[in-house]
């Protein structure tokens, strides 16, 4: 196998595993977490582990301008503001939004301290044609004499995806600190890099893991496919033939709710709640949506056979504040 491509150290790693001991009291099976939300403070949450792979190959080809996409409260694009602004580069941030004024809040508000240029977009042409127009801004940047280095939706693309491959290894050697071993892993799934990060390397060091995806928008259709062709490009970097095929990539749909980014009653409820009993915080995107949905699969016997499960915290917790009038209390 070839090496790993070459990566920034940028996040606080390793992160910890804990034990979530009252939740796995009530939920009857061991539940720990992986804290992947305290790998920084200004990138926290899964990804700056991508990050580090995605920006040291922009640098590699000389590039000064980092141009990426996301929703308005965007975790992804508010790291990549966070690295770019960290090592002296520009960056470009094109946000899916139909507010052409929207309220300086959250990970928004942050992308602008960190002096991102931001341009907006409606949900229609964010569908049909962010790469085209992520194209024009690169080319805006070279008439203005940088060059820029596109980073797709939450950097899940072949060389993102190796931030998650390096995760499993480091969860491998904290098992072996911890004398455990995790059956089950349970992450969130809204652009597929992490998943597709976990699944390949479960098959590349064959761990025989059940890896898991909640899905928080679109469907399992939709992700299966993505995820198989995201292992497809990573492994493109490696010399041995490896492939992932749909129908082996595990999505637990149903969790959508609303929508993207759009909350219901009882996701902020469970949230609420969660927080009170662990002391942890989820957020409304992306971790409390799929902690939700793991929870309820549980009690519906979907994890009768796990023992040990590990739920990857990727972080988000900016996003709580834009739906702060949402909550009761």
């Amino acid at each position: 196998m070839k090496s790993f491509p070459n990566r920034l150290k940028l996040a606080n790693l390793p992160t910890r595993i804990e034990k979530l001991h009252r939740f796995s009291q009530q939920l009857g099976i061991n539940v720990y977490v992986k804290r992947d939300d305290m790998t920084g403070t200004e990138w926290s949450g899964n990804k700056i582990r991508k990050l580090e792979f995605s920006v040291q190959e922009a640098l590699d080809q000389g590039a000064d301008t980092l141009i990426t996409c996301g929703g308005l409260q965007s975790n992804h694009c508010r790291a990549t503001a966070a690295v770019a602004a960290r090592l002296g580069l520009h960056s470009c941030l094109l946000l899916r939004t139909e507010d052409n004024a929207p309220p300086l809040d959250g990970n928004y508000l942050v992308d602008r301290l960190l002096g991102a240029k931001i341009r907006f977009i409606s949900q229609e042409d964010y569908r049909t044609r962010r790469g085209e127009v992520m194209q024009e801004l690169a080319e805006e940047a070279a008439r203005a004499g940088h060059k820029a280095y596109i980073i797709p939706e939450g950097a899940s693309n072949g060389i993102g995806t190796f931030g998650y491959l390096s995760c499993m290894q480091e969860i491998a050697e904290q098992e072996r600190e911890m004398g455990i071993t995790f059956d089950t892993m349970v992450n969130a799934v809204g652009s597929g890099g992490t998943l597709a990060g976990l699944v390949l390397a479960n098959r590349l060091y064959k761990l025989g893991k059940r890896v898991v995806g909640v899905n928080v928008c679109d469907d399992a259709h939709f992700f299966q496919h993505r995820v198989s062709e995201i292992v497809s490009e990573a492994a493109a970097y490696l010399e041995q033939p490896l492939s992932v095929q749909p129908q082996e990539v595990e999505i637990l749909d149903g969790y959508v709710g609303r929508g993207y980014a759009l909350s219901r009653k009882e996701e902020l409820d469970f949230i609420r709640d969660f927080a009170q009993l662990e002391g942890l915080v989820l957020d409304p995107v992306y971790t409390g949506k799929c902690m939700y949905g793991f929870t309820n699969e549980v009690r519906k016997g979907s994890f009768r056979d796990s023992k040990n499960v590990l739920f990857i915290h990727t972080g988000g917790l900016l996003g709580l504040f834009p739906v702060r009038d949402q909550f009761e209390w």
